[in-house]
């Protein structure tokens, strides 16, 4: 095409038959196969050898002369680009049947592998079983050997997309499953199989019967005509190209042409399953003109100013948090070990892929915490005992047979709570260091009350050191040590904590308005209440809330306390009440009547009873 020069293929002639005998066909997997082209050749001579030339273009081609047969299926492979089977006819029963794989079904290939085959797989098959996989390599139980002399001759297309990974999925890589991966020409077989019977009767001699072919129209790929704009090459190629020049090159490449519309209808040639688009054709354009021809600009493009919302926090926001936390941003795979998966997530179905790229990768994670725990362990394995990892992205869940994203951020801490120093103590980090680097994070440009932190028990977390995150009452979170059941199996070096929030609500702020200050003073009260052990922080803020006006501006939990005069499993919390009102100074009748009401909501909602010296 490069060079203009018109291209010389082998002259195919019918080849007429001698016998009668024929092997019918059943596409049972049309989808898969819609066309199957066989041919019975009777009494080869299989003492005949190959001649020199075609064992010398074979060699030259890179294959190596196995046996006349072989050779001839394997050279009309090389010339037509279609791949070819022989198999030992008198081995066959009954007819082929172009199906999937049975449940269990297993089958010895060529090369002596014995494969269990998957029910996605097809296969060529007769009454007894599979003889072959389709598209890929021919069974050893029906291969043509030096004393077959009755052989039965495969030409079909089989759909590159269903074909697509299976050869992979068995570790196999053949010529016939790379060239029907990228696309076969659905209506060369029969063409095929005349000349690989020419080349047979002239080699080995033998008697062909009559051509048996099945064909499900409606399942072979159709070629639609592609709109071809001239202002479009001009706009991706940045030069114009002469009209006579593009019909030249497409018809040259095989392809149907006509003007319409200003521009031209292309149809591509059955083949070329690598053109689909209109971008294609101008690629087309591009490599037959050549890319030196193409010239050399920068790209113009005009840059729109992006709006952002004052309530939002960006994400490069939320890294910077992160990272003045002491934290490092990570990287890590979407996919995930399923044994790793089912330990965070025992009862929830993981998203499996059709094709992984390894057996540590074979499920799309539900969570960013086996990627960064796996991170945690390797750094640990390099000598770093201090570690905090940071990722955001997206997880992956099944919904109704649908797969949900969600975008989250999540991170992993273990090791020292601090830096070695000699103004701390060493200790290891725990719970609470890491759910204040959550609340410093949820905080960013937000109301305090916005978020709540509540016991939550989870197959991945360490029961009684396990939270969920909610906004207003909406589970948005986790945060919890890992389970020490999953820090034995990983074998991670010591106790690590791990957190992951929603993306969406960490980043939906608020927009600030301005609000007077007060002019009057404040007033402060510290009681002191004594609740049940499982009464939380949390429910005794909500419940002061609650209970209290606008005047009440601040409260804060300064001293907790456990021991003499308070009885077994009660606590005593210290609690701090700063008052303001905005238009008067407050009196002390009116502090003690809030006060008083804030104690009585404690004691009818959480049993709190006031301790008697903790009131000033």
């Amino acid at each position: 095409v490069v060079n203009r020069r018109a291209v010389v293929g082998p002259v195919i002639n019918p080849v007429d038959a001698v016998v009668s005998d024929e092997f019918p066909i059943a596409l049972e997997a049309p989808i898969d196969c819609a066309h199957y082209v066989g041919r019975v050749v009777r009494n080869i001579n299989p003492q005949a050898k190959t001649p020199v030339w075609m064992r010398e273009r074979l060699r030259r081609s890179g294959l190596r002369a196995i046996s006349p047969v072989v050779d001839v299926t394997n050279y009309v492979m090389l010339e037509l680009g279609q791949p070819m089977h022989a198999f030992d006819f008198d081995r066959l029963s009954g007819g082929i049947r172009v199906r999937h794989a049975l449940e269990g079904e297993t089958l010895t290939l060529l090369d002596g592998n014995q494969l269990t085959l998957k029910t996605s797989t097809l296969v060529i098959a007769d009454e007894r079983g599979a003889v072959a996989l389709g598209g890929i390599m021919g069974g050893l139980a029906s291969a043509v050997t030096d004393s077959t002399r009755d052989i039965f001759l495969e030409s079909a297309f089989f759909a590159p997309h269903p074909l697509g990974g299976e050869a992979r999925g068995y570790g196999l890589h053949t010529d016939a499953s790379y060239r029907f991966e990228r696309g076969v020409d659905p209506t060369l077989q029969r063409r095929a199989t005349e000349r690989a019977t020419a080349l047979l009767i002239d080699v080995v001699g033998g008697e062909p019967g009559p051509i048996v072919e099945a064909t499900c129209q409606n399942d072979l790929p159709k070629r639609f005509p592609i709109q071809l704009r001239p202002s479009r090459i001009d706009r991706v190629l940045g030069m114009s190209v002469l009209a006579e020049t593009v019909s030249d090159v497409l018809t040259r490449l095989g392809m149907t042409i006509s003007e319409a519309d200003g521009g031209w209808q292309v149809t591509p040639p059955a083949f070329r399953f690598d053109v689909t688009i209109e971008a294609d054709l101008i690629e087309e354009i591009a490599r037959i003109t050549g890319y030196d021809n193409v010239p050399s600009r920068p790209p113009r493009a005009s840059l729109t100013m992006i709006r952002g919302e004052e309530s939002t926090l960006s994400l490069s926001k939320i890294r910077e948090r992160l990272v003045a936390r002491g934290y490092q941003e990570a990287i890590t795979y979407s996919f995930v070990d399923s044994q790793v998966q089912s330990m965070m997530e025992p009862q929830e179905e993981a998203v499996r892929l059709a094709n992984p790229i390894s057996s540590n990768m074979d499920v799309m994670r539900s969570h960013l915490w086996p990627g960064l725990l796996q991170a945690l362990l390797h750094n640990t394995k390099r000598q770093q005992t201090r570690l905090r990892l940071f990722e955001t992205g997206l997880t992956f869940k099944q919904y109704k047979g649908d797969v949900v994203q969600n975008k989250v951020v999540s991170g992993v801490a273990s090791g020292p709570a601090f830096p070695e120093q000699w103004g701390e103590p060493e200790r290891e980090v725990d719970f609470f260091d890491v759910k204040s680097d959550v609340e410093a994070l949820l905080h960013t440009r937000r109301r305090d009350g916005a978020f709540s932190f509540a016991p939550i028990a989870h197959p991945a977390l360490h029961p009684g050191q396990a939270a969920c995150v909610e906004r207003n009452g909406r589970k948005v979170g986790l945060l919890g040590g890992v389970h020490p059941r999953i820090t034995r199996a990983l074998k991670l070096p010591g106790p690590a904590f791990v957190f992951e929030l929603s993306l969406k609500d960490v980043q939906e702020g608020y927009v600030a308005r301005f609000e007077g200050l007060s002019r009057f003073p404040s007033v402060r009260r510290d009681i002191a209440i004594i609740f049940d052990e499982s009464v939380s922080a949390q429910a005794v803020k909500d419940c002061v809330g609650q209970a209290a006006d606008d005047m009440l501006q601040k409260l804060e939990f300064f001293d907790v306390y456990r021991g003499e005069s308070i009885d077994s499993g009660k606590k005593s919390l210290a609690i701090s009440l700063t008052f303001q009102a905005t238009s008067r100074t407050l009196n002390d009748k009116e502090i003690d009547a809030l006060v008083a009401e804030i104690v009585g909501a404690l004691s009818d909602e959480l049993s709190g009873e006031l301790r008697g010296d903790m009131w000033h």
